[in-house]
């Protein structure tokens, strides 16, 4: 019997302990703990999968930013990214067409956006069926991705997004507000500005069974056992995604509560296209650009006006330091401060750091 094998029986041995056990106050932390160990032998899990070979996709990012295209067989990928940017991926009636990942480039808005359409997930894609696992590789590197079923099958995005949780990547979701200073000796000491459902003792069980013994814990939202082993673990990746519903010309969707919605999940519309017949897709590129946070952010070389027909593009939370790293590396070197006009100055002209955050029509200088 393989390691994989062992593990995978000790989850089912763990899972069933839960199931027979009923869940009170009384009973909290045990079901806690169970629950962490659980998700430490599923990441363990993981990881020897990964060193046992298989292969993966090498994909090379381009671009101001990544999207990638997940959805069962027959949705509509190929067909979408062939409108959205100069691919040339294989069309076809039927299952599996795409066998690797094609990529393309979207110019949108001075924005080169990288699309990269991977084969279709199938029922037990987490556990490595259907190239599944080369799948979730390419998905875990994605700045924003597109769910897409056709109209006929709005339930498959549910399945989605319970098959990408299950390997560990959390949908319209954002990083535990939980700081953890590990410390030499001290045990566990437990912060928290919010008053939480959950004991103290069960926050120290999960986060021992994590690995964690010696450290300060500072929580700053409200917790549930879900997101506390999140906040734990380190393999935790926050994506966010738009649900698309293709092929929109030949059914119209009943129900739009077909699609299950995970929890702490920012609801999302799903965004109804027709990729064969071009429509939505101009909607839906807008909505891209909407969730990528984009900012353009002009340069102002001296005695020139700003540069406006060929804006920098930059994500929100960007640094003037990232941006002048991603003018050259040698341009960086000689630059250390900035002058800033528009948006986030205090006055024309202003002096400031590199580590100011860059906003939508901010005029820059680097000097």
């Amino acid at each position: 019997m393989t390691k994989q094998e062992i593990t995978r029986m000790q989850i089912k041995r763990i899972e069933k302990e839960i199931r027979d056990t009923p869940y009170h106050k009384g009973t909290e932390h045990h079901i806690g703990r169970l629950r962490a160990k659980i998700s430490k032998l599923k990441d363990n899990l993981d990881v020897s999968t990964k060193k046992g070979g298989g292969g993966g996709y090498a994909v090379k990012k381009q671009g101001d930013a990544t999207i990638v295209l997940v959805g069962p067989p027959s949705a509509g990928k190929s067909t979408l990214i062939n409108l959205l940017t100069n691919a040339h991926s294989k069309v076809a009636p039927y299952s599996f067409t795409t066998v690797t990942v094609i990529p393309g480039m979207m110019k949108y808005k001075n924005a080169k956006i990288q699309i990269l359409d991977v084969p279709g997930l199938i029922e037990g894609a987490e556990e490595g069926k259907g190239r599944g696992r080369e799948v979730m590789s390419v998905v875990r590197g994605a700045d924003l991705l597109i769910l897409i079923s056709d109209i006929k099958r709005p339930e498959a995005i549910g399945r989605i997004k319970k098959a990408l949780e299950r390997n560990g990547i959390r949908i319209n979701k954002y990083l535990p507000a939980v700081r953890i200073q590990k410390r030499l000796s001290g045990g566990l000491i437990i912060h928290s500005n919010i008053r939480q459902e959950l004991s103290n003792l069960t926050i120290k069980e999960v986060a021992s069974q994590m690995g964690l013994k010696n450290a300060e814990i500072s929580i700053n939202e409200k917790m549930d056992l879900d997101r506390l082993i999140d906040a734990f673990s380190t393999n935790r990746i926050y994506i966010p995604a738009i649900n698309v519903l293709n092929k929109s010309d030949q059914e119209k969707l009943k129900d739009m509560s077909q699609i299950s919605k995970a929890e702490h999940a920012v609801p999302v519309e799903a965004i109804k296209i027709s990729a064969t017949k071009n429509k939505g897709i101009k909607k839906l590129k807008e909505i891209i650009w909407e969730k990528l946070n984009f900012v353009q952010i002009y340069l102002v070389r001296i005695n020139e006006e700003p540069n406006t027909n060929d804006p920098i593009i930059s994500r929100s939370g960007t640094t003037l330091r990232q941006i002048s790293e991603k003018i050259g590396s040698s341009f960086s070197e000689r630059r250390s401060r900035a002058k800033i006009w528009g948006p986030g100055a205090k006055f024309p002209g202003q002096e400031v750091s590199l580590s100011l955050m860059v906003k939508e029509g901010m005029m820059v200088r680097f000097i």
